[in-house]
């Protein structure tokens, strides 16, 4: 897969912790043993199966081409290819983040 870039969900707690470096994902990242990306096509249908109804939650942008092969796009939802990171995630890989908001179409804005 090609993406450079793929968006983790998360909250501003988990955004300070990966921020300090080594992070290995949200309690499911863990117990799934891979932390959960989301392409850009798939960052609204995320939020609205995995996180509807909450408020607390920031979108970060992952530079997944500088994970290298940390990085496994892994068939989901219907044959779909996923971003998975099987290892830790630091500052180093944060593009940008932002609190989640809408656009006027309803999708979840990426930050820029």
């Amino acid at each position: 897969m090609a993406d450079s870039v793929a968006y983790k969900v998360l909250t501003a707690e988990e955004l300070d912790a990966l921020n300090r470096g080594g992070w290995r994902g949200s309690a499911l990242d863990v117990a799934d043993g891979f932390i959960h990306l989301s392409a850009a096509a798939q960052l609204t249908e995320t939020v609205d199966k995995w996180f509807a109804g909450r408020s607390d939650l920031v979108v970060a942008a992952i530079h997944v081409a500088a994970l290298g092969e940390a990085v496994r796009w892994e068939p989901s939802r219907g044959g779909a290819l996923v971003p998975h990171v099987y290892g830790t995630l630091g500052p180093e890989h944060v593009l940008a983040a932002a609190p989640l908001a809408r656009d006027a179409d309803g999708e979840v804005a990426r930050p820029a």
